[in-house]
């Protein structure tokens, strides 16, 4: 007779213990036993029977990438067999994948918070007037307004909603928690990002579960914020982050950065990285006859936008490269077509806007065959950028990356072997594009090695039983303290 073989994954997870676990705990890998998990793929026993809650904020019908990645990891959960729930708050949310949160009403819509914000007496509307406001439709269409918005308008929203139970959103929390009690008796709740932290006490008091929050680029936009809201907003960010069951971040940089400016007791954040789902990212069959370097995120200053525009004419004025083209691409909202513009009138005043192709708002196959057409990837954010999905995306498809040598793009080169780091300024990032272009045969396998290196480290699926892993630990420790 045959042997039986067990398959087992060994997962080991990047985090610090549970306040008042056994740090031992928190060492010891989780085996995944693929031949006896039922009926989930890779679920092992003792992680199959909790409901998750997931509540993610629209991003004003825009293209966001914390929306994208916790849509794509509730997906990801269901696959395994879990049993996940996807809440939207504010607005409907703009996806390049199926919408997880179909048939489940937006919370916290996004007129009744505005008014609300600015109308005491509209605080306690009868929900029907509540239900009327908060309708899909209707929510679409003050989007393309809403999106124009910066952090610097949202200084006293943000301060509210961190409050919570005592801001002026304090309905909204009561509907949203009570409609969770009735409908969906969930076993732990994940807020998208702490700026949704104020939500913590309400839920738990009506609902009597942890509350996990994942980190997700929230300093820079509360660093956005008007110099009179700024320090307010980060006291209380401050304070509901202690009050969290625990918190959740993409990259080690960016967990050391909140535990810093949060001012978090140890232990620190947990350190699950981002991931993506695979199918369809595979390397172009064949180069483009002409260089291609391309950019792809939302079309901001902060983002690198100008950096690489700049990067790209200190380039072209090399012989070595007068075939080198640009395309840009990623989400462009109506706060952002400004910006635009004035790249655009740089570009046609160098005589190189004819070598320029922009590509805004495309949906996920557009994206892939973007990312495939290119040469060399450089989004080159400065700000401070705690993953950068955009890098692990570029390298799916087999394009070697080049970015500034800041934030979490050292550990993702690092592990992935599929780009270079340089310094920050234009004739830096342009040199080591250089070193890539001239030499096809050392991009061609630094690209291969970013491909196969994400295809092992960063897939959806591995995000996915990791952050299963951790709120399980979290249900277990809170159960095993004589909490429900």
């Amino acid at each position: 007779m045959a042997p039986t073989h067990v398959h087992f994954l060994e997962v080991r997870l990047f985090h610090e213990p549970l306040l008042g676990e056994d740090p031992r705990l928190s060492t010891a890998p989780l085996l995944l036993d693929f031949e006896t998990a039922q009926p989930g793929i890779g679920r092992p026993p003792g992680l199959c029977d909790m409901k998750i809650v997931q509540i993610t904020p629209g991003a004003a019908g825009m293209y966001c990438g914390g929306c994208m990645k916790d849509n794509a990891l509730v997906a990801a959960m269901r696959r395994q067999g879990h049993d996940v729930l996807m809440v939207p708050l504010y607005t409907p949310l703009t996806l390049d994948e199926t919408d997880q949160t179909q048939g489940i009403p937006v919370f916290f819509g996004g007129v009744n918070v505005y008014l609300e914000q600015k109308f005491s007496f509209l605080r306690r509307m009868p929900d029907s007037i509540r239900k009327l406001l908060s309708s899909p439709g209707l929510l679409r269409f003050v989007s393309s307004f809403a999106a124009k918005t910066s952090p610097s308008d949202l200084g006293d929203l943000t301060i509210s909603m961190l409050q919570g139970e005592h801001g002026y959103q304090a309905a909204e929390l009561e509907t949203l928690a009570h409609w969770l009690k009735q409908s969906e008796k969930p076993d732990v709740i994940c807020l998208s990002n702490i700026l949704l932290s104020g939500l913590t006490n309400g839920l738990r008091s009506v609902l009597g579960v942890p509350v996990v929050s994942y980190l997700q680029g929230e300093d820079f936009f509360l660093d956005g914020l008007p110099e009179q809201h700024r320090q307010e907003a980060w006291r209380l960010a401050s304070q509901r982050a202690r009050e969290l069951d625990a918190l959740i971040a993409p990259s080690r940089f960016f967990a050391d950065t909140m535990a810093r400016r949060l001012g978090l007791p140890q232990p620190g954040p947990h350190v699950v990285l981002n991931g993506i789902r695979m199918d369809d990212f595979h390397p172009a069959e064949q180069a483009s006859p002409a260089p291609i370097l391309g950019y792809f995120a939302r079309m901001t200053p902060e983002k690198g936008l100008g950096l690489v525009v700049d990067v790209f004419l200190t380039m072209r004025r090399d012989p070595r490269f007068s075939q080198l083209r640009l395309k840009l691409g990623g989400s462009c909202t109506g706060g952002d077509v400004a910006f635009v513009k004035q790249i655009k009138a740089r570009l046609e005043q160098a005589s190189a806007l004819s070598h320029v192709e922009f590509h805004p708002n495309v949906d996920r196959a557009g994206k892939i065959e973007f990312l495939r057409s290119l040469t060399v990837f450089c989004t080159p954010a400065l700000y401070g950028e705690a993953f950068g999905l955009y890098v692990i995306e570029a390298m799916a498809c087999g394009v070697p990356v080049v970015v500034p040598n800041v934030a979490a793009f050292p550990d993702l080169i690092s592990m992935s072997g599929g780009g270079l780091l340089t310094g920050s300024s234009p004739q830096e990032l342009a040199q080591g594009i250089g070193e890539l272009l001239l030499d096809p045969q050392r991009a061609r396998a630094i690209g291969l090695a970013g491909h196969r290196n994400v295809l092992e480290r960063f897939s959806i699926e591995r995000m996915a039983r990791e952050t299963v892993h951790v709120l399980s630990r979290v249900l277990e420790h809170r159960r095993s303290a004589g909490r429900p």
